[in-house]
């Protein structure tokens, strides 16, 4: 079966330092995968030479079946590759449902008239408040995002990229941010996504990785050093030297830059 997003030795350098070495993923339909690594291990970059913002200095990218290696973020969108991102990139003085229909205008090529077509569209409305719905943000759904809960903007972030119609979603730290208290909300929304889109999730809490990720890849020194069942990656002596002996903690240090 055709995977939903693969990699062939994806390399890229900066100067004399090799930050993504020769990585391969394979992620099948409907894929809950998590990427985990200590800082400096590539993660950040890996996830940008996926969604496009950086050119890979060698190696494939392959989106169901389709090598996408040298498409535009833009394209690579369009063709079913959405991220979010480690800090929201939402429209505060807009409201949840405005945020969100933005992005289902988009994705039906009604951005250009959408304020003038909004009131007849109801289509794209009714979209709009359905993923709402399905993210657990009907409550809030009239409110602008600084008035709500920065859990909850983290919600509204993947409510935007449902709305472009995903084949691969991109997590790069959802939990990143969030009150420990509130992260079981975030990751109910996630187990709620639809079954059939693949996920990587970029995560160092190990309790969400644990009851995300069915699979697990570990990234250090721009490598992948292990990949295997989240069981079998915890219990791995090289994976806690490496990375989670490092600093003994479920999450590194907020705030310090990653590549």
């Amino acid at each position: 079966m055709t995977a939903a997003l693969e990699t062939f030795d994806l390399c890229k350098t900066f100067g004399a330092l090799k930050v993504v070495d020769r990585v391969s993923l394979r992620l099948p339909q409907g894929a809950r995968h998590a990427l985990i690594g200590p800082n400096g291990a590539g993660k950040t970059t890996l996830v940008q030479l996926l969604s496009g913002v950086l050119r890979a200095d060698s190696g494939r990218i392959l989106l169901a079946g389709a090598d996408i290696t040298t498409s535009s973020q833009q394209r690579r969108v369009k063709q079913g590759l959405v991220r979010t991102f480690q800090v929201t990139n939402l429209f505060r003085g807009l409201s949840v449902l405005e945020n969100v229909f933005l992005a289902v205008s988009e994705r039906q090529g009604a951005s250009r008239q959408m304020f003038a077509a909004a009131g007849r569209r109801r289509d794209l409305i009714e979209r709009a408040e359905a993923i709402i719905e399905q993210l657990g943000l009907a409550g809030d759904r009239h409110r602008r995002i600084s008035e709500i809960a920065y859990g909850q903007q983290r919600l509204v972030e993947i409510a935007v990229a449902l709305s472009l119609d995903p084949k691969v979603l991109l997590l790069d730290e959802p939990a990143a941010g969030i009150p420990s208290r509130e992260t079981s909300l975030l990751l109910d929304a996630v187990e709620r996504l639809p079954p059939d889109i693949a996920i990587l999730m970029i995560e160092h809490d190990m309790h969400v990785v644990r009851r995300f990720a069915r699979e697990v890849s570990v990234l250090v020194g721009g490598r992948i050093l292990m990949t295997g069942l989240p069981h079998e990656v915890m219990s791995s002596q090289e994976v806690h030297s490496v990375y989670l002996g490092q600093a003994g903690q479920k999450r590194f240090t907020a705030g310090v830059p990653h590549v």
